[in-house]
């Protein structure tokens, strides 16, 4: 049993957190918004101490994933995860759980594909997807 978590998934339903960030007992990072943008921040504000770090997130895309596989978390809970998502964390050894898995994440009109989706549908390595959103998120400061 991986009691980090177990924290991470308690504070993603008990305090309404949208994104909980936990290792070795302790809350790294938490977050109510909905989005990319607070975890690309997270990873590239704690870098490596996040190696090894429990997350539990409402919405888990391939985005997403490939954040968490760069900082090299070791265990990842969504309430939603996309079918990409799920495979690229399988295939990069990152232990998975959900609540319900969807072919892909939508935006938030759920009239397409989420945007970040698009971005990184092609990608094969998390350094580059890292160097995308960083882009990405320079421009909207």
């Amino acid at each position: 049993m991986n009691t980090d978590l177990e924290i991470a998934k308690k504070r993603l339903t008990e305090n309404r957190v949208s994104l909980s960030i936990v290792k070795e007992g302790k809350i790294f990072f938490e977050s109510r918004s909905h989005g990319l943008k607070d975890l690309f921040g997270a990873v590239n504000k704690l870098g490596t101490s996040l190696r090894n770090a429990s997350i539990a997130d409402q919405i888990v895309g391939k985005a997403a994933a490939f954040l968490f596989v760069y900082s090299r978390a070791n265990s990842v809970f969504a309430v939603t995860i996309s079918e990409k998502g799920l495979k690229l964390l399988e295939q990069n050894h990152v232990s998975a759980e959900f609540r319900s898995i969807v072919p892909n994440v939508l935006n938030k009109e759920r009239t397409d594909v989420c945007p970040f989706e698009k971005m990184v549908l092609n990608c094969r390595d998390a350094k580059e997807v890292f160097g995308i959103l960083e882009n990405v998120f320079k421009q909207t400061e």
